[in-house]
């Protein structure tokens, strides 16, 4: 724990010489204690002039980026909650770019030889130098002996060290965030522990390129039939926890448009593919690349997209593909009270609640979206203002739902970048009734029939010994007894040591204050 306040006190310097808390100070104004706290930890150091010329969210990410891996995530995170850091900081954070200077090939080796063992690495015939760093690990291009073929790859490697760091940095900010929410009561709101919890549990996964590899595996699986969207192979005899190793990609970036014109791609239907392949992937699979931004998406010379950085995901279940699938096409026909049924239906919206006047708040984000030009209207930004309706009805807003939002809005200012009249709605269309016309049809039905008839067999002689529970469940629930506060346990563990850790520091004190006492 005491390397945890070492760690913390690191940190602090770190955060007060980058401009970070001067520029947070212009924000949201911190507490004059804390403000005290860093200037005196910042003693002796020179402190980093930003560009005033930069607005407060893109200071912020230079300071970030300054601080390192850990404050690069932090800021990624960040950017996801404008609930906590407000809607204009949190579009700033999005630029927040995760490069950092590569570590070099000796190191790579090292790494490569470690994970896979002498003998699997003597197949790797040549491996070059690093050709992308980012905060967590770096990719090197290479050529491998594999069932006796020899193939073009690329392979990512985890930075030396990096898990180590990053838990230890995580922890020390955990216990900042845990002494803010228990001297600033306004703080409490805005759950910091949890939201430090949240990024450590976030990217543990992502350190872990096995999670990585089988995110990939499954996007290959569910779209190796479809035309024009191909996901790079993985070789799993050179994939571990540090290492992951999958088809060189052999195309240029999808943001090269002068480049892929001349190799004869129609930017127009390259667009209409990408929106469809997208859409396919959340309303027919459930499980779709959530960073579909430019950087991480590749046409070869027959026009194929090929993805790249399988290292956020999104998942939806049946009831949110059917729910995502009726509204965007509910709002393409234009009628809002399907659109309302489709909510109180699914028992998103409080059943007190006016579907009247639900569907009058439905059309008053419709109807102004249809108003505008083609190029304009966004299937991703209607999403976004239906949850700012949503709320108004006390709608909980669902997370898989905001990450298919922003992917959406990536998706969409990519493909209008290489076709800027590309008709959203209209390359939309298809994909969704395609889905539902499945959905609702014959075979759909008979197979959710004997889905859910199989199921109530299977459970027939448990029934007894269910029936059982439950009715001491009821008893004891009467008594007062359980609890239903649904909580993490693994978060409750953590903030329980926390308070530990607090209790100790206040006993420790006061043991100082006593034997000085005795002493003199």
């Amino acid at each position: 724990m005491l390397k945890r306040v070492f760690r913390l006190f690191q940190i602090a310097r770190k955060l007060s010489t980058s401009g970070a808390i001067e520029t947070i100070n212009h924000v949201h104004q911190i507490p004059l204690p804390i403000n005290l706290f860093f200037n005196l930890i910042s003693i002796g150091s020179e402190r980093n002039r930003l560009d005033n010329k930069k607005n407060p969210g893109e200071k912020l990410c230079v300071a970030l980026q300054g601080m390192g891996t850990t404050f690069i995530k932090l800021g990624q995170f960040l950017a996801t909650r404008p609930d906590i850091i407000g809607e204009q900081m949190a579009k700033d954070l999005e630029k927040l770019q995760d490069k950092v200077p590569a570590f070099d090939l000796y190191e790579a080796k090292k790494v490569i030889k470690r994970e896979i063992g002498e003998k699997q690495f003597q197949n790797i015939i040549e491996i070059g130098e690093p050709i992308a760093a980012a905060s967590i690990a770096q990719v090197h291009l290479a050529k491998i002996k594999n069932e006796n073929q020899e193939k073009q790859v690329a392979i990512k490697i985890l930075r030396p060290d990096i898990e180590r760091l990053f838990n230890e940095e995580l922890d020390a900010l955990m216990l900042f965030a845990y002494i803010v929410e228990n001297t600033i009561s306004k703080s409490k709101r805005l759950k910091l522990v949890e939201v430090v919890y949240l990024l450590r549990e976030i990217t543990n996964i992502e350190m872990d390129l096995r999670f990585e590899a089988a995110a990939a595996n499954e996007l290959y699986e569910n779209t190796k039939l479809d035309v024009g969207f191909n996901v790079p192979k993985i070789y799993w005899n050179y994939t571990t926890k540090k290492i992951l190793t999958l088809d060189k990609v052999e195309g240029e970036s999808i943001r090269e448009h002068k480049k892929l014109e001349q190799q004869g791609i129609n930017l127009k239907k390259l667009a209409e593919d990408l929106i469809q392949h997208f859409l396919k992937q959340a309303v027919r699979d459930g499980f779709f690349h959530g960073d579909m931004h430019q950087g991480n998406l590749f046409v070869d010379s027959k026009g194929n997209i090929i993805p790249v950085d399988f290292g956020i995901m999104g998942r939806l279940d049946k009831n949110n593909r059917k729910f995502l699938a009726e509204i965007l096409y509910g709002f393409i026909k234009r009628d809002y009270v399907k659109v309302a049924e489709v909510h109180f239906q699914a028992g998103l919206v409080p059943q007190d609640a006016s579907k009247e006047e639900f569907a009058q708040a439905l059309r008053s984000v419709g109807e102004p979206i249809f108003g505008q030009s083609i190029k304009d209207i966004s299937g991703g930004n209607l999403l976004a203002q239906l949850f700012e309706i949503t709320e108004k009805f006390n709608m909980p807003t669902q997370p898989p739902l905001l990450l298919l939002q922003k992917t959406m809005v990536v998706v969409e200012g990519v493909a209008r970048k290489l076709y800027p009249e590309t008709n959203i709605w209209e390359v939309s269309r298809p994909v969704l009734e395609d889905w539902l016309k499945n959905l609702k049809g014959p075979k759909s039905t008979i197979n959710t029939a004997i889905s859910t008839s199989a199921e109530i067999i299977k459970r027939i002689p448990d029934f007894p010994g269910l029936m059982d529970r439950a009715d001491y469940a009821l008893k004891l629930m009467a008594e007062g007894k359980i609890n239903l506060g649904v909580g993490n346990k693994n978060l409750e563990i953590e903030q329980m040591k926390l308070k530990n850790f607090r209790n100790n520091i206040v006993i420790s004190f006061f043991g100082i204050v006593i034997v000085f006492l005795l002493v003199f």
